[in-house]
């Protein structure tokens, strides 16, 4: 049963509005989550590094002791559309201490002004950037949240077919992995879901794919073929719109020979990863990702 804190939390979800209104132009549905991001409460004693990579910005997010030979590449989430380092930093900053790696976020560049490709070739370009000669060269994991959780399967594909190394794992949190919207929850959800729903979920959508197929597999990892990719991690809450999205994920990867793990977390919404400094399964949900990582950098 869900924790005390995270229904009162999700009941004040659900009487504001969301920063996806797809009511709202774009420039303020990203004004209202870079809002939102201020409840995260950032932990302690993490170092927060920005990073010259180009004219890609960048954060290094170490806390005080890890292993420097290893990096968990994040990407945010946001529709493809809003957000960045800062509505993410203090999730991704509770990610490197439970993983206990240095956490490399990037600004990836945001549809409609750069629709596909532009977001993918900016992580690819940050993951290169990790195994270039130069800088730590260890394990790397990818990992991210919503349209940056369907990013990150979406680049290891592409590595795969480029011929790089490829990440010893990948997490997704809540991944957006179809963007024809297809998926049965964005109906049998859509009234649980606070965050998110099948309107605003076919505007972003629009805005990233632009001309191309929605359907491709590097915009939609679930009509992808996965095999060949490192062990995976999906972790969906019950009442997300995204539901479907996780569970076709995560079947698919196991048909094509993927270790693939599936967690659904009951009576969470989208997005509830990012309230760790008020909900408790969002600090579990990190922790459990954490124990991830750390076990497939080793």
């Amino acid at each position: 049963m869900p924790s005390i804190r995270s229904r009162i939390f999700y009941w004040l979800l659900k009487v504001q509005r969301s920063p996806f209104d797809p009511n709202r132009s774009i420039q303020q549905q990203r004004a209202s989550m870079e809002n939102q991001a201020t409840l995260a409460r950032m932990p302690p004693h993490v170092d927060v590094q920005p990073i010259a990579m180009g004219d890609l910005p960048a954060e290094r997010l170490r806390p005080a002791g890890v292993n420097d030979d290893r990096a968990v590449l994040y990407l945010h989430g946001g529709g493809y559309t809003m957000g960045s380092c800062r509505t993410h930093r203090a999730l991704g900053a509770r990610l490197a201490i439970a993983s206990q790696t240095p956490v490399l976020m990037i600004d990836y560049r945001l549809a409609p002004e750069h629709p596909f490709p532009d977001a993918l070739e900016d992580a690819l370009k940050a993951y290169r950037w990790l195994i270039e000669p130069g800088t730590p060269s260890g394990p790397i994991a990818l990992a991210g949240d919503s349209a940056g959780g369907g990013l990150a399967v979406a680049a290891a594909i592409a590595l795969r077919d480029q011929g790089d190394r490829l990440p010893a794992a990948i997490a997704c949190m809540s991944p957006w992995a179809d963007l024809a919207v297809k998926g049965e929850s964005m109906v049998t959800r859509a009234r649980a879901d606070p965050l998110i729903g099948r309107e605003s979920s076919l505007l972003h959508a629009a805005l990233y794919v632009a001309q191309h197929d929605p359907t491709l597999p590097l915009i939609s990892p679930v009509y992808a073929d996965l095999r060949g990719l490192p062990p995976l991690l999906i972790q969906v809450g019950d009442c997300e719109v995204l539901l479907s999205d996780s569970l076709r994920l995560a079947e698919r990867a196991r048909q094509a020979g993927v270790d693939a793990t599936l967690e659904v977390w009951d009576g969470m919404w989208h997005g509830w990863q990012a309230f760790a400094g008020f909900v408790p399964e969002a600090r579990q949900v990190i922790d459990r990702v954490g124990a991830f990582i750390r076990k497939h950098l080793a």
